[in-house]
């Protein structure tokens, strides 16, 4: 089942603009979808295509890239004949799947776009890409993007909600509630969406399923067992830290501040001796990694915190299956808790996995701030996200609360909103409830974080 993703658009932005002058270098973590896309593309937008995967490549094939570097009329005889296809000047594509497996073949991409026959796309995953490198040089011409599990107007698309996503896009710009029914079947799909995430099998499972959660836990434990395995090929010293770091994100996501404690991870253990650790979750795309900024008046990224850290999971659907084992999904009910929105226990910590995982996908980079009272002795304002408009002219920040519940105070936000008056852009709470606006405060439906 190939799903309409709004990644085939910069794919096909890159072919026009690039003109065979760049590689495309797509990264994501295993499953998300990497591999389809582009086969999809490449039957669209070219005559033909060649697709070399190299978890599976011959020792023949990748021996072709060693012997014939410096004669690629050879190479590209021998690889349509392996793969009988027929390439043709200028209207072939050439996909390199999986590219870190073959860092060699990753190598020879410069000289490939110099030859200038073929146009090239690469996909790399899980294994860190980086951490093959060690004796290549990487060339300049790769152009990277990054691909996410399917986001929730992408997973409302595959369930033929193309009309609610343009309703949902025009009450955000208008600052009006949706019509009560519309809100409702807005919230229900938001809720399906936290539970199956936005893994393609996954989504595939519960389209073909007819909804079912149990087919679709399957599907999530077997990319789970993926990542695991993936793990335990690390070579470096700390792959046990990156197992023991992996396994407690549901853990660390279920306490208040949410943060990672790092000798709760390995007792006896400090923020420094993890650098490694949170270097291969993220550039793995596993994790989505939320640093704390420590000064909102100035660039986010120019004063994050080494040691205070929030670690996401890159998909709420998996951090359910992550969090709970199958027996508890059904003695406790936990798909039909959340389903008819009754699940108090780590509501909180799907909701603001779900936020992290949206904002993520649209192109934020994730940071939180909180102020410690040393009159009251304790944090006086906690922020979940902060966001940016990213200019250096007219900078201004945007504060996002997260709020799983209908009840709830917005004095951490007052207070943030009155230190930084002058930075600030615009203040969001995020809330299961409709539309509204509160002394200056937006406060949206979470399926509205699309628009942010």
């Amino acid at each position: 089942m190939v799903f309409q993703r709004k990644i085939y658009d910069k794919l096909k932005s890159w072919k026009a603009q690039s003109k065979g002058n760049d590689a495309l270098l797509i990264e994501g973590a295993r499953r998300v979808g990497k591999s389809t896309i582009v086969e999809e593309f490449a039957k669209n937008e070219y005559d033909s295509y060649l697709i070399i995967d190299f978890a599976r490549a011959s020792e023949d094939v990748k021996n072709y890239f060693v012997k014939f570097n410096n004669d690629f009329d050879t190479l590209f005889m021998m690889l349509q004949s392996v793969y009988g296809v027929k390439l043709i000047k200028r209207k072939s594509l050439i996909v390199f799947d999986e590219v870190q497996r073959f860092p060699t073949a990753r190598e020879l991409i410069k000289y490939l776009v110099a030859d200038g026959r073929y146009d090239y796309i690469e996909t790399g995953s899980l294994i860190s890409i980086r951490e093959n490198v060690k004796d290549i040089v990487i060339p300049s011409e790769e152009t990277p993007i990054k691909m996410y599990p399917m986001d929730f107007e992408e997973f409302c698309i595959a369930l033929g909600e193309e009309m609610l996503i343009s309703y949902i896009r025009q009450c955000f710009s208008d600052v009006k509630p949706l019509e009560r029914g519309l809100h409702e079947k807005a919230m229900q799909l938001f809720r399906e969406y936290m539970l199956v995430g936005g893994m393609p099998q996954a989504v595939a499972a519960y389209i073909e399923s007819h909804k079912d959660f149990g087919a679709v836990d399957v599907v999530k434990r077997r990319i789970l067992t993926l990542y695991r395995e993936d793990i335990m090929k690390i070579k470096a010293q700390y792959r046990s830290r990156v197992i023991a770091l992996y396994d407690m994100i549901p853990s660390m996501l279920s306490k208040h501040e949410k943060r990672v404690v790092f000798s709760d991870v390995t007792k006896g253990t400090y923020a420094e001796q993890y650098a490694e650790t949170f270097f291969w979750l993220t550039d793995s795309m596993i994790v989505n990694e939320c640093r704390r900024t420590d000064d909102p008046n100035i660039a986010p990224n120019l004063n994050a915190s080494e040691t205070y850290i929030k670690c996401y999971m890159c998909d709420t659907g998996l951090l359910v299956s992550h969090a709970f084992n199958e027996n508890e999904l059904l003695e406790n009910d936990v798909y039909k808790q959340i389903l008819t929105d009754k699940l108090s226990l780590n509501e909180g910590m799907l909701y603001e996995n779900i936020i992290a995982q949206m904002l993520t996908a649209l192109g934020h980079k994730l940071f939180f701030y909180t102020r410690y009272s040393e009159e009251k002795h304790r944090n006086d304002i906690e922020i979940d996200f902060l966001l940016s408009n990213n200019s250096k002219i007219k900078y201004r920040i945007y504060p996002v609360e997260v709020k799983s519940g209908k009840k709830y105070t917005t004095k951490s936000l007052t207070h943030f909103k009155e230190t930084y008056k002058a930075r600030i852009g615009g203040a969001y709470i995020i809330h299961p409830k409709n539309v509204f606006v509160k002394d200056d405060i937006v406060c949206i439906p979470p399926y509205m974080t699309i628009c942010l």
